[in-house]
């Protein structure tokens, strides 16, 4: 019998955009059963609540296993406020998936796997870079263009752009 090949895919998800969608489903090749864990992070403001985040990211993802891009990964979400490593031990993962937009993104990456590895060194960080069209999405900057009434369609999927129509006011 094989040895089932877990990973967690941790993010604040505030929201969940095509970028995350990209790593979701670039993920799905290198693990058996992935999970996304979304964040607590209460330093970062979120503009959707804990619950509201994970909802959304949990309709992202049945989209995914809908359209078949699944590539036979079990897909799970669930929030957590825990340390990092002990929540990837909790849940029997061995592998933390992390996206990568630019060289910027590296340097704090870089540290947090570090520390990771010094905390729990069976863990294993690994990084996938950002697809071409992706690089330039951040959560930070669809909450801001939406705020301000731009056009963010082409950076989340239709279920989220309604929670972030209603959220502002548009």
């Amino acid at each position: 019998m094989a040895i089932e090949r877990a990973g967690v895919y941790p993010g604040t998800f505030d929201p969940i955009h095509n970028g995350h969608l990209d790593v979701i489903r670039r993920a799905t090749f290198l693990v058996d059963r992935l999970v996304v864990a979304v964040a607590v992070n209460a330093g970062k403001e979120p503009l959707f609540d804990l619950e509201m985040r994970t909802r959304l990211v949990q309709a992202d993802l049945d989209a995914i296993v809908a359209d078949g891009q699944s590539n036979n990964c079990k897909l799970e979400v669930r929030p957590f406020e825990t340390l990092l490593v002990h929540f990837v031990r909790d849940v029997g993962a061995s592998v933390v998936i992390r996206g990568l937009r630019a060289v910027s993104d590296f340097e704090y990456e870089f540290q947090m796997a570090a520390n990771n590895k010094r905390i729990a060194p069976e863990i294993e960080t690994l990084f996938l870079m950002a697809s071409e069209t992706n690089q330039f999405i951040s959560s930070r900057f669809v909450k801001e263009i939406s705020r301000l009434g731009g056009d963010v369609s082409s950076f989340v999927s239709d279920h989220v752009l309604d929670h972030l129509t209603q959220s502002s006011g548009s």
